[in-house]
């Protein structure tokens, strides 16, 4: 009989209109932050072929030749010199762009904490708001 009560209880949690407001917003925010963890590890890549790149032209022994560089769907050739400057100029960016993406991503883990806290605590084991690991 207790058990009955404590399972109808437990079915009995309604759900309004804010609940409903906060759970969209953690739906919205979970799928935030996936997308910009793929963002941050595209750009990871970019960085590493940068700095792979940097190596290469570093063991490069004549300082004469043209080098070409990618800017947008054109290649220009520059001396080695002034591409590796542009090579780490772009490394820079990019390592800010990650740095950017990375302060995004603790910005959001920490509204979805604060929106898990207030879930769990109305809605209890009604609710399940743990990603899936697949």
């Amino acid at each position: 009989m207790a058990a009955t009560m404590k399972k109808a209880a437990a079915e009995d949690v309604n759900v309004t209109f804010e609940d409903q407001q906060k759970i969209n917003k953690f739906a919205r925010n979970t799928s935030r932050i996936t997308e910009l963890k793929e963002e941050i590890e595209d750009k990871k890549k970019q960085l590493q072929n940068l700095q792979d790149a940097c190596d290469d032209l570093m063991m490069l022994d004549d300082d004469s030749l043209l080098i070409p560089y990618q800017i947008g769907d054109v290649f220009i050739s520059h001396p080695q010199e002034e591409t590796q400057e542009m090579l780490e100029e772009a490394k820079q960016n990019l390592q800010e762009e990650i740095e950017a993406l990375e302060s995004r991503v603790t910005s959001i883990q920490r509204v979805l904490s604060d929106l898990k806290v207030q879930l769990y605590a109305k809605f209890g084991n009604n609710i399940n708001l743990e990603a899936d690991d697949n």
